[in-house]
């Protein structure tokens, strides 16, 4: 195995399967190219949706998730943007409180 590559477990339904392998078969490659061609064309097409951005959003927000993190799904320019966006909520958030 190549060294910037990690070896993952997961259950997938036999019918995915199925499908995975016949498509193997056709392009005359693997089951895990393509898995690995499907996830990541997810992945790029993730930023594409108005709705799993908000998702992504919301769990940096939460720091559920890194900026690393965030940088690899959306990009460094929607991160800066994130980041800013962050910061200002936080600030926002904390003027709240001292007003209370």
């Amino acid at each position: 195995m190549s060294p910037n590559r990690e070896q993952v477990q997961f259950r997938v339904p036999v019918p995915l399967i199925d499908r995975a392998d016949a498509l193997a078969t056709a392009l005359e490659t693997d089951r895990t190219d393509v898995l690995v061609t499907a996830l990541r064309e997810y992945l790029q097409d993730a930023v594409h949706d108005d709705t799993l951005v908000q998702e992504i959003a919301a769990a940096y927000y939460d720091d559920e998730i890194s900026d690393e993190q965030l940088e690899a799904l959306v990009g460094a320019e929607e991160t800066a943007n994130q980041r800013v966006l962050k910061q200002q909520l936080d600030e926002e958030f904390v003027d709240e409180l001292a007003e209370r």
